[in-house]
């Protein structure tokens, strides 16, 4: 069985995957085919752990080869945690996508972290729409990532070391910087493009 763990991203989705590398019974890995284009995107090894925010961009072709033979994790957050998280990185990576790609907003005034937000709505949106008809899927909250996680190790019938999985919730993986002098040069510089 394969698991795929869909999130926006900025969710937990690195420390996820670090929590994995203790399971002995699966690979597990971050983003891996992220740079892959065509039908190899989706080839995953069996027994695999895969976690990619871009997944929620291939819900249809991930349905298509995996189906109901996949587990599903909707790993989440706070949407307002994540948008904060995402606006530290607004100018590029998945937000850069969005604004500019998908919401062609690149020339304009809108408020950041508004487009962060609604990202996030989107994203949820999109994987709650995949997997309600799923048989095997979890949700969990970073915010109780511990109690959550023993929960999918139940699930996946995984083997391994729980207590060291369970450690890596202590260590902050691929952490943001929470500088407010990050967020205010970031939106000076939107402003200073959008005149």
């Amino acid at each position: 069985m394969n698991v795929f763990v869909l999130s926006t991203g900025r969710c937990g989705s690195t420390t996820f995957i670090e929590a994995c590398k203790h399971v002995s019974n699966f690979t597990a890995a971050h983003e891996s085919r992220a740079r892959i284009v065509g039908p190899d995107r989706l080839r995953y090894p069996a027994q695999h752990i895969e976690a990619d925010n871009r997944l929620s961009w291939f819900l249809g072709r991930l349905d298509r080869e995996y189906g109901d033979r996949a587990f599903y994790v909707h790993l989440k957050r706070s949407d307002r945690k994540t948008a904060d998280s995402l606006l530290n990185r607004y100018h590029g990576g998945i937000m850069r996508a969005y604004a500019a790609g998908i919401l062609m907003r690149k020339n304009t005034r809108h408020d950041p972290l508004a487009v962060c937000l609604d990202y996030c709505d989107t994203i949820n949106s999109n994987i709650e729409c995949f997997l309600k008809d799923k048989p095997h899927t979890l949700t969990m909250m970073l915010e109780t990532a511990k109690a959550d996680f023993r929960v999918f190790w139940q699930q996946v019938a995984a083997r391994g070391n729980l207590d060291a999985a369970l450690a890596e919730w202590d260590v902050r993986h691929n952490a943001s910087s929470d500088s407010l002098l990050y967020r205010a040069t970031s939106a000076l510089k939107l402003m200073r493009r959008s005149a």
